[in-house]
């Protein structure tokens, strides 16, 4: 059976699955509230709790027929300690049994009731001593320090955002509870530590802690400008036969990294002598930036070739739109012009570079575009949102889901169009990650685009990040996506429409010469790359 204190105003009673039915006891207390009741043997004896953090009063059913009351220290002994006597003794003063199904017959002893009432009479007297000794130490035996509180506030940002709410199968309330009590925190690091490992536990390798000065090196990648060596980089294929490291998903072209001929595909075996093999990509990305001008000293493998290269780092520019037009040979009036554009991530300017880059082009009287999002690792969500509306005139962009299902829906009805009716291919490769996939499932379900290449990398989760009150912050993982059809391309990736030949290249110089030779081996022909 099970009492509470409680705001409610009439009793309610909810039934066992052993179909005991609970006699229908009412109230004129409206502070108690009858949650539970089990028909059971009278008490042999009572068991009185005091605990000091118990929100109600509640009797408990014990083996053998023994009743627990916890009682909390807070009640007044008086009027409230007297209708627990009442109520106490109109449920536990009788025998319960079951004459027949459905029906509770009540034996009541007189003299079970007169020393329950001495019994409860004893217990107002040590509630109320109980009552003034804990009004007097009511103040927690410890205070929790700044650093609890940082640690808190990035348990509470997980609590709420984090896209698992088991948590990888644990109690989150119990592992605050024990962080607080056994994980040191007297400084600083210690709490990032603390925050570290609170993470590590919930095995996901893209919610991970920032301190203040990656947070703020984060912040101004996606700004547009970056200090490092140009490299975006991400885990090895799971299969394969790659060798253990971290892999270079794009160099941006003109960067330190691609002056000295890094490319897509290489492994990054080392970063200056640290090993890159127990690294998460963010421990190696932070490795990599660093002062404008200072070196970084990286060993990389390129097929069956191993180089150590020495790179100067330096203010990466990040314009994420490259565009040409391409001519293709034919009659004077009806010659095919083809704008070609290349996106090279999801930066702050990148939507904006987008209008630009179409807006040239269609000045130029450009018959269709090609859009080349090959080796684009990703970045903000909102961006891959705003450019999948410049090329669709209605419908779903991408899904947003969680372990419920599906949390919400990003689609357009085409106010924000600016490319919608020419002919669009979009190429993308192993390199083309995250907000590249969403825009590239979305003009592919939405049948908008015809995709040419091999499957992309296959990042199917979202993240949010989140500044933390010291200057550091999250990054949590906080939704998967599907794309307009449902497909969840997590570890799959977007599978294009058509293969690339081999030869295919990624400047878009000789991609132009691609599509005006028809005796080179990369050749496609305008009919090819429009049709599906």
């Amino acid at each position: 059976m099970d009492v509470s204190a409680s705001s409610s105003l009439s009793p309610i009673f909810t039934k066992h699955n052993d179909n005991s039915r609970s006699p229908n006891f009412s109230s004129k207390n409206p502070a108690f509230q009858v949650k539970s009741f089990i028909t059971c043997q009278p008490p042999k004896f009572l068991e009185v709790g005091f605990t000091k953090h118990a929100r109600n009063v509640s009797i408990k059913p014990r083996s053998h027929g023994i009743l627990r009351i916890v009682v909390l220290p807070e009640f007044a002994p008086t009027t409230r300690s007297e209708n627990l006597r009442n109520k106490f003794l109109r449920l536990v003063k009788c025998n319960y049994h079951k004459n027949r199904p459905g029906e509770v017959v009540m034996n009541c002893s007189n003299k079970f009731r007169q020393n329950v009432s001495l019994a409860l009479v004893r217990l107002v007297s040590v509630l109320l001593v109980s009552s003034i000794s804990v009004v007097l130490t009511e103040s927690p035996s410890w205070a929790l320090t700044e650093e609890n509180l940082l640690f808190l506030e990035a348990w509470r940002t997980i609590d709420r955002a984090y896209i698992d709410k088991t948590f990888n199968g644990q109690s989150w309330f119990r592992y605050r509870e024990n962080a607080l009590r056994n994980e040191p925190m007297n400084t600083r690091q210690e709490t990032y530590m603390a925050i570290k490992k609170m993470l590590a536990t919930l095995n996901d390798p893209f919610t991970r802690f920032l301190e203040p000065e990656k947070f703020k090196s984060l912040r101004s990648g996606t700004q547009g400008a970056l200090t490092g060596v140009g490299l975006s980089i991400g885990y090895p294929p799971g299969s394969g036969g790659s060798p253990a490291g971290i892999v270079v998903i794009s160099a941006a072209p003109g960067g330190p990294a691609n002056r000295a001929g890094i490319s897509p595909g290489d492994v990054i075996l080392s970063i200056d002598k640290t090993t890159t093999e127990s690294l998460t990509i963010y421990d190696a990305a932070g490795m990599l930036q660093g002062p404008d001008g200072s070196t970084v000293e990286l060993t990389i493998q390129s097929g069956p070739e191993t180089k150590v290269l020495s790179l100067t780092r330096e203010k990466v520019s990040m314009n994420p739109v490259k565009s040409r037009l391409c001519e293709i040979p034919g009659s004077e009036k009806n010659a095919p012009k083809i704008g070609y554009i290349k996106l090279t991530s999801f930066n702050q300017n990148a939507s904006g570079a987008i209008k630009e880059a179409i807006e040239t082009l269609r000045s130029n009287h450009v018959n269709a575009f090609i859009l080349d999002l090959r080796d684009n690792s990703g970045g903000l969500f909102p961006e891959g949102i705003e450019i999948a509306k410049i090329w669709l005139d209605k419908g779903v962009i991408v899904y947003i889901c969680d372990s419920r299902g599906v949390r919400d829906i990003y689609d357009t009805d085409g106010s924000n169009a600016l490319a919608a009716s020419e002919p669009l291919a979009v190429l993308v490769n192993k390199g083309t990650a995250s907000a590249s996939e969403i825009l590239a499932g979305a003009l592919k379900d939405n049948k908008r685009a015809v995709v040419f290449g091999e499957p992309t990398y296959g990042k199917g989760k979202i993240q949010s990040v989140f500044q933390l009150s010291d200057g550091s912050g999250l990054a949590v993982t906080v939704a998967r996506y599907e794309t307009p059809a449902h497909t969840d391309i997590d570890k799959v990736g977007v599978i294009p429409d058509h293969p690339l030949p081999r030869s295919f290249p990624k400047d878009e110089d000789a991609f132009c010469g691609c599509l005006k030779d028809p005796g080179a081996e990369c050749y496609l022909n305008q009919g090819q790359l429009f049709s599906r």
